[in-house]
């Protein structure tokens, strides 16, 4: 950030202060995004597959970020804690996928399913291989990966009559 230790407090009044405003900058780009996507005249699964490209894509460009929400944001809940609990500090990027999914289970692309369900599919999928990716165990490049898991994604959530 180019300033002192000490400068920084001249914004943030402590250390967990200065973490919170980092996951919530963070996880709003994703989730504007995410709402950009959401905001596509196309079907859901297409979203999947766009959203699952772009989040590839920014584990690559920035693996920083993705590291720091594996490594510090649920490794340390307890500097959190105040502020924080649950989806406070993810919040809207929770939103945009509760929309995408309620959206798809609308148009009955998607099964109309518990939220957490979904939310679980969807974003352990992703968050799995960023953590693979950020290990440096994955075969091939990141990107390489992403319709497969996005139709492995779809595949769990789609409807079926």
């Amino acid at each position: 950030m180019k300033m002192s230790v000490g400068n920084m407090y001249n914004y943030f009044s402590s250390k967990e202060e200065l973490a919170k405003y980092a996951i919530k900058y963070s996880t709003n780009i994703i989730a504007m995004e995410l709402r950009d996507i959401n905001n596509m005249n196309v079907t859901s699964k297409e979203k999947i597959f766009i959203f699952t490209r772009k989040y590839f894509e920014s584990i690559k460009e920035s693996p920083e970020v993705v590291e720091y929400f594996l490594r510090v944001y649920l490794s340390n809940r307890e500097v959190f804690a105040n502020g924080c609990e649950g989806f406070l500090c993810v919040g809207d990027f929770v939103t945009e996928v509760m929309i995408l999914l309620e959206d798809g289970a609308k148009n009955r692309e998607f099964r109309d399913q518990d939220f957490f369900t979904a939310f679980s599919m969807f974003m352990g999928a992703l968050g799995g291989f960023a953590f693979l990716s950020g290990e440096n165990v994955l075969e091939k490049d990141v990107l390489e990966y992403s319709d497969g898991i996005a139709e492995n994604i779809y595949r769990a959530l789609k409807y079926e009559a």
